[in-house]
């Protein structure tokens, strides 16, 4: 069902009672520190409420900017880039190392026990290498060190709610192989969302959400049913929106109460979700 009233509140509990959450962070919102020091306040306001939270991130631009200090070529095959051994070792310093080092530090200046780790640490996640077919040849390709996520175990970021601390995590991943992988921000942020059962996941994005035209704000979709989304691709989700409302189907079939499409650089709006009944974002819901 496709509709652009009021979001339903039925998917969403009220700011009175803690919720679980999961917010992936990524964008230009990331480069600005003073957009990621509102996001921090923000999250703080949710933290002190007493709502248990995970920060998901990327880190793109800090992952090109690597690459290209090292005088590593982009190389890309249908799109996707390939990650080789050296490229790897700048992923990790851009993810582990400034980006999730950043926000640590950006949270601990809002009163937040933050704690920083990845996929590696705890068991969190597992991966493996992704097989990959050259849409122009047909052929196998192979993109080094990307991967997929095949299973979750949060039984680490469970450990670090009951003490009161805010995970802050990293999308690299080892796989069962031994190797680090890169995975896909959005896409590791739905496993985890599905895997804890979150009763909310947040996308936070440079959009207010899903738009019928992408191009007028006006047409802003504000609640989606999951089975909706099949006749949306192509038109409304195209380009980066594409693994974002992904990694909400992910979230939603592991285990997810309700996902939300929202603007990252109007940090104000993520209390706001929690205990008003006018729509922001896009509501992505069973």
């Amino acid at each position: 069902m496709l509709t652009d009233t009021d979001a339903d509140t039925a998917h969403i509990n009220t700011h009175s009672t803690p919720q679980t959450l999961l917010i992936k962070y990524g964008g230009n919102a990331m480069t600005d520190p003073a957009a990621q020091s509102a996001i921090m306040a923000a999250i703080a306001q949710l933290h002190q409420a007493g709502h248990r939270i995970v920060l998901v991130h990327g880190g793109g631009p800090f992952i090109k900017a690597n690459l290209e200090r090292a005088q590593i070529a982009a190389e890309f095959i249908g799109g996707h880039r390939v990650t080789t051994t050296e490229a790897m070792e700048e992923v990790q310093q851009a993810l582990r190392g400034k980006v999730n080092g950043d926000l640590v530090k950006a949270a601990r200046q809002h009163d937040l026990p933050a704690v920083g780790i990845s996929g590696k640490d705890g068991q969190l996640a597992l991966a493996k290498k992704r097989h990959f077919v050259d849409p122009e040849t047909g052929q196998p390709a192979d993109l080094g060190f990307v991967g997929d996520i095949i299973a979750m175990d949060p039984t680490l970021i469970r450990t670090l709610w009951h003490t009161n601390y805010l995970p802050i995590v990293s999308p690299v991943t080892m796989g069962a192989d031994g190797e680090d992988y890169n995975i896909n921000a959005d896409m590791f942020a739905g496993h985890l969302a599905g895997a804890l059962g979150v009763h909310q996941y947040w996308v936070l994005t440079d959009i207010d959400g899903l738009r019928q035209d992408k191009d007028d704000p006006d047409t802003l979709i504000t609640q989606l049913e999951v089975g909706a989304i099949p006749r949306l691709e192509g038109t409304v989700i195209q380009g980066g929106m594409i693994p974002k409302v992904e990694s909400c189907q992910i979230a939603l079939r592991e285990g997810a109460k309700a996902c939300r499409i929202l603007n990252g650089r109007q940090p104000e709006l993520l209390a706001q979700c929690l205990d008003t009944q006018t729509a922001i974002g896009t509501l992505i819901h069973n």
